[in-house]
């Protein structure tokens, strides 16, 4: 993550475009988006809110993607946590952004430019690197863990029905 800048929306916008661009990255987005989903972070506060502004980084072992939330809205730490047993690493940074204001009179644009003003929202940057392996492992639908393999429809199901007992015990109080 860039230290002490301030982010640009115009080089964020840059960066979609780029991504669009390229069926590869594409795909290795929906791959890094599937972790995140598999691993329910998204059952937790804000964390679906989040706005890609940087990456994918492909390196040679992991995948790196830097999310955006406003400063209002931090996703819940404990959401990140779920990522680390399986080898992530997540960053948060509070930061500052530049955006365009939304143009209503002639005032609104910068001097000499029909340019709107651009205006510093704080916002939470959270960077997670991703080993690759887990990707990998994650589109087939299991994961080892401490020298033992994870079925993650079995652990889905098995959730359900701790669920599905709760649900009965607490009708039957």
């Amino acid at each position: 993550m860039e230290d002490n800048k301030t982010i640009d929306y115009w080089s964020v916008a840059k960066n979609i475009k780029d991504i669009y661009i390229s069926d590869a990255v594409i795909v290795t987005l929906l791959d890094f988006e599937r972790v995140i989903d598999e691993l329910d972070v998204y059952a937790f506060k804000n964390w679906e809110f989040g706005e890609l502004i940087q990456g994918p980084e492909i390196n040679r072992y992991t995948v790196t993607c830097t999310f955006l939330w406003p400063k209002e809205m931090m996703p819940d730490p404990r959401g990140a946590k779920r990522l680390i047993p399986f080898g992530c690493t997540v960053k948060y940074k509070k930061e500052t952004m530049k955006v365009p204001v939304k143009v209503k009179n002639y005032t609104d644009f910068r001097p000499g430019t029909t340019k709107p003003k651009l205006i510093e929202k704080k916002i939470w940057l959270v960077e997670i690197e991703m080993p690759k392996h887990l990707i990998n492992d994650i589109r087939t639908g299991s994961y080892e863990l401490e020298d033992q393999d994870i079925d993650l429809n079995d652990l889905d199901r098995s959730y359900r029905n701790d669920l599905e007992n709760a649900h009965e015990v607490e009708q039957d109080a």
